[in-house]
């Protein structure tokens, strides 16, 4: 049955139901091989400065040992990329092979150096040969075709000393990078990111040059997806060669928000077969990104012989290019324009108490009686069959089963969760909010008939399928096609996983879904040991519920704390960047949805953090350039006072608030 293809006007994946990985061409990087059948490829960057040769061999060899299969090194002059050399040759001394990868930005003539001397380049087409000046440039065909072979002029020598030196190259697209060309005409947009590379891919394939690996790359994850997925579907479309794909979110950040981003945007991707290699990018030591990377590939080794069979789809009811939130009805707080809900599931315990709460957000003051909830207080609470015995804190809902809800005093705030049996009886129910707990099996057409005209019911849909983002998808792709408007929570619970393991799972199988649209809520839950102690289990509960609100801000769909977009550091950086980052966050980690990009250097700022409201960026040793968005407004300040002028830069926007201590 290939129906889901056939009905597809815009395909970007071998499949929506059934795990197959895209089919690219090989392409030969040392000896190491990417794509076609060879197994998904993990990588990192160096940190180090390149031209201490023994500190960054050093520093290789970390990283070769934690599982690094290529290793990018910074050549941002010619002194730089000569010094590959000695680096790459001191390494083969001491019996280390890994092919290394030099990274170019602005300059044509350490790529040509370089490609001599390495396996593989980097170029970023948005400056490489073209101009960033933030200038908005009016084009005619003729005059962008004279730019375009300006480029192709400028261009053409590396990819002649690639080919005679059969060296690869990964033509790699920045969101925050695209050159005022590109923007002019295209704008900030994904098909601009696309259109960036293809123009690179043009003038390799008229060369005859294949050894290509491309890359599309952005902080902000649904702008990030939706650029690979176009650049498939494009290349498909011009007849183009299926090239294989480097998978990274960009400027990810650091610790469990950097996990939990690049799980998003690089999970949702390997869902659907898409990727050929992976880095995540954390503002951590290097050698920490490859076991990030490898436990993301790992669990796809096997999905397609432990996941149960999907239905082929055969209308795909979502652009996958562009996002779009499902229209749902308005239940409650829950869908239409409200912010995706979060629901802590507290089954596990059989007797909550007030401080208990803690672990979902909402703290109990003994002494002044009452409730304070923080930025990431649950918006629901499920207790199964454990119904709390006292009034909870303004705005928190309780979820029981339905049975208990039956035998309990009712009262606006305790909600029942009901199979599809007990929702299609005539039994009764909430005047306003009942929760429907539903696998894809349950969406008889007598439940999605009943859901149709029902305004106070929302479905709560779980899967136990090894590829469980893409059915329950298809869950929603039912709902839609089927006209059923009411809002959904996304329900995931993990067996016998390390924490490391749900966090990144997690990530994927919700986030790939609200990438899309799809969800208006989400419950998270993991079965450990049954007779774990109280404590572990409200430790457990309160790692679940900051999980799940990271989740949505890392999908952009519900921003509840600050968000740093932060480089990964490397050799061009000019400050110390995991301290740094650890400084303006411990100042400024109470500004709620405020975006704050900290790059090392100029190279990675300020196009690279171009989704940051606010920028703080190495120019010099011991001198910062703060930015508002994209324009720079202090162009040198010195370091031990940069973070108070980006302080003050806040406040003169308004946006400054003073930080609560909340009672505990």
């Amino acid at each position: 049955m290939n129906c889901e293809i056939d009905q597809m006007n815009k395909s970007y994946c071998p499949s929506l139901t059934e795990y197959k990985r895209r089919k690219t061409r090989v392409v030969t990087i040392g000896g190491v091989p990417m794509g076609g059948d060879y197994p998904i490829r993990v990588q990192s960057m160096t940190t180090v400065d390149t031209m201490d040769t023994l500190g960054s061999v050093e520093q290789c060899i970390r990283m070769i040992e934690a599982g690094c299969e290529y290793i990018r090194i910074t050549a941002p002059s010619i002194k730089e990329a000569e010094n590959l050399k000695n680096i790459k040759d001191e390494l083969n001394r001491r019996g280390y092979n890994v092919p290394l990868v030099a990274d170019i930005h602005f300059t044509p003539n350490a790529a040509e150096v370089a490609a001599r001397l390495v396996e593989k380049v980097r170029v970023n087409p948005g400056n490489y040969a073209d101009k960033k000046k933030f200038e908005v440039i009016e084009y005619n065909d003729e005059t962008y075709q004279a730019e375009l072979d300006r480029i192709r002029d400028r261009f053409l020598p590396l990819v002649r000393i690639c080919k005679e030196h059969g060296t690869a190259m990964r033509i790699g697209t920045n969101h925050g990078s695209l050159s005022d060309r590109i923007l002019s005409r295209y704008g900030d947009t994904p098909i601009g990111m696309v259109e960036s590379a293809l123009e690179f891919i043009r003038i390799c394939e008229s060369e005859g040059y294949y050894e290509l690996v491309i890359s599309m790359k952005a902080s902000n994850t649904q702008v990030m997806v939706q650029a690979y997925r176009l650049l498939v579907q494009k290349l498909d479309e011009e007849g183009l060669q299926p090239y294989p794909l480097h998978l990274g979110v960009t400027e990810a950040g650091e610790a469990e928000d950097g996990r939990i981003k690049s799980a998003v945007g690089i999970g949702t991707l390997l869902e659907d077969g898409l990727g050929d290699t992976v880095r995540v990018s954390l503002t951590e030591a290097p050698e920490a990104e490859a076991p990030v990377a490898k436990a993301l590939i790992d669990r796809y080794t096997q999905r397609a012989e432990k996941a149960d069979p999907i239905i082929p789809i055969c209308n795909v009811p979502i652009d996958p290019f562009q996002y779009h939130r499902r229209e749902t009805i308005e239940v409650e707080n829950l869908g239409a324009q409200n912010v995706p809900r979060v629901i802590a599931d507290l089954s596990r315990l059989t007797d909550v108490q007030y401080a208990d709460l803690k672990s979902v957000g909402h703290l109990y003051s003994m002494l002044l009686d009452k409730f304070n909830m923080n930025d990431l207080g649950a918006d629901y609470i499920y207790t199964g069959d454990n119904a709390i015995t006292f009034m909870l804190p303004n705005g928190l809902k309780e979820i029981v089963n339905y049975s208990s809800w039956q035998k309990a005093e009712h009262s606006d705030h305790l909600h029942p969760l009901l199979s599809t049996a007990q929702y299609l009886s005539d039994q009764p129910r909430h005047a306003n909010l009942n929760f429907v707990l539903a696998t894809i099996n349950d969406l008889t057409p007598e439940v999605l008939e009943r859901l149709k005209t029902d305004g106070t019911s929302v479905l709560m849909l779980h899967t136990t399928n090894e590829h469980a983002m893409p059915e329950l998808r298809k869950c929603f792709f039912r709902l839609t096609n089927k006209g059923v408007q009411v809002p959904c929570i996304i329900k995931r619970a993990y067996g016998q996983l390390t924490a490391d393991e749900v966090q990144l799972y997690a990530s994927t199988d919700v986030g790939g879904l609200l990438i899309d649209g799809l969800g208006d809520g989400v419950m998270l839950g993991t079965e450990l040991l049954p007779d774990q102690e109280k404590g572990a289990w409200l430790q457990t509960i309160d790692a679940l519920n900051k999980l799940s609100f990271g989740i949505l801000q890392a999908a952009r769909t519900r921003m509840s704390k600050t968000e740093y977009i932060s480089c990964p550091s490397c050799g061009r950086t000019l400050f110390d960047l995991q301290e740094t980052t650890a400084m303006i966050r411990k100042r400024t980690d109470h500004l709620k949805g405020v975006k704050i990009g900290i790059m090392g250097c100029i190279v990675n700022g300020p196009g690279e953090m171009a989704d940051a409201d606010y920028g703080y960026v190495g120019v010099g040793k011991d001198k910062i350039a703060l930015y508002r968005g994209q324009t720079v407004v202090k162009k040198s300040v010195p370091a031990d006072r940069a973070v108070d002028e980006l302080i003050e830069l806040i406040r003169e926007d308004a946006r400054w608030i003073e930080p609560v201590i909340l009672e505990d």
